[in-house]
């Protein structure tokens, strides 16, 4: 019988006023940012798309899509970066998105000691799994589910 580890790893990652944390697995890469090209008619959550390896990644403001932020409140240019993420779906038009990140994200090790849920959501199509605390921070874990539902919702080539 297989045991699950007494901790793993996670990313934490400031985003406009309040943190994201990810497993360490779903992030490829943190990039430098640089504008992104726009998307005609992308919702305002959707900022456009960033060059990565060969890919046009959809570079998400998660504080725009869950609807905690009205308008982005991001870091000094020199700061912000950008958090390249594997899809959850293993779509192969859309294998990859980003999420926008004021610095650098945090490695952390998360146990049962570490993590306490505080909420988890119950809202339909809601993009917050859950709320977690995390040594007394608070913190916001994504439902990269639904992300990746409503990225390709609004991209129709990667449908």
């Amino acid at each position: 019988m297989n045991e699950l580890p007494s901790s793993l790893r996670g990313v934490l990652i400031q985003a406009a006023g309040s943190q994201l944390l990810l497993p360490n697995a779903a992030v490829a890469e943190v990039l430098s940012y640089s504008d992104p090209e726009p998307i005609a008619n992308a919702p305002a959550w959707l900022l456009g798309r960033v060059r990565w390896r060969g890919w046009q990644v959809p570079l998400v403001d998660f504080s725009r899509l869950d609807g905690s932020e009205s308008s982005a409140q991001a870091a000094a240019g020199g700061r912000r970066r950008v958090l390249v993420v594997k899809a959850p779906g293993g779509h192969a038009r859309l294998p990859y998105f980003a999420f926008l990140a004021d610095g650098f994200p945090r490695l952390m090790s998360l146990s049962e000691a570490t993590l306490e849920t505080l909420a988890e959501s119950s809202e339909p199509g809601s993009c917050i799994f859950a709320r977690v605390a995390i040594n007394d921070e608070s913190a916001v874990v994504p439902d990269m589910d639904e992300v990746e539902s409503r990225l390709r919702s609004e991209l129709p080539e990667a449908a």
